[in-house]
């Protein structure tokens, strides 16, 4: 499992995750990749994500609190709207014909593939955000092709 991160800056950190991540590691995630991340963005940065219960627990919350984190509020059960599932359907077309030995050589490989997105990719990604919101009205909230 990775967490991975990216702004209208471009690609952010992508980290590896060993075992399950539960609300401890996920936070500690969120302090040693997330927040350098958003702070390099400057203030005014929101952070989004989904609703996964992890990331909604008090602990989590009473983190971002205390951090003045700005979170996105977020609708549950939207994978249309949520651009980071877009690119993760990128990275695992970029990956998708390479084979690795290990989970060692597996994440070398993402991360290659990661640091290398172009930043077209994310303007392309980010600029579709009107359009998907839109198709989701439209659908009043049922599944959209996008």
């Amino acid at each position: 499992m990775v967490w991975g991160a990216f702004s209208g800056s471009g690609i952010g950190p992508l980290h590896r995750v060993n075992g399950i991540m539960d609300k401890h590691v996920y936070k500690d995630i969120l302090q040693n990749q997330m927040l350098p991340h958003l702070r390099a963005m400057g203030r005014g940065s929101v952070y989004q994500q989904d609703n996964d219960p992890k990331h909604t627990s008090l602990f989590v919350k009473d983190w971002f609190k205390s951090r003045r984190v700005n979170v996105m509020g977020w609708p549950s059960q939207s994978p249309d709207l949520n651009p980071i599932e877009h690119l993760w359907e990128e990275l695992e077309r970029r990956c998708a014909n390479k084979r690795a030995k290990n989970c060692n050589e597996k994440f070398a490989q993402l991360l290659s593939e990661w640091n290398q997105i172009p930043m077209s990719t994310i303007d392309t990604l980010l600029n579709s955000m009107q359009r998907r919101c839109q198709a989701v009205i439209d659908a009043r909230g049922f599944a959209t092709k996008y």
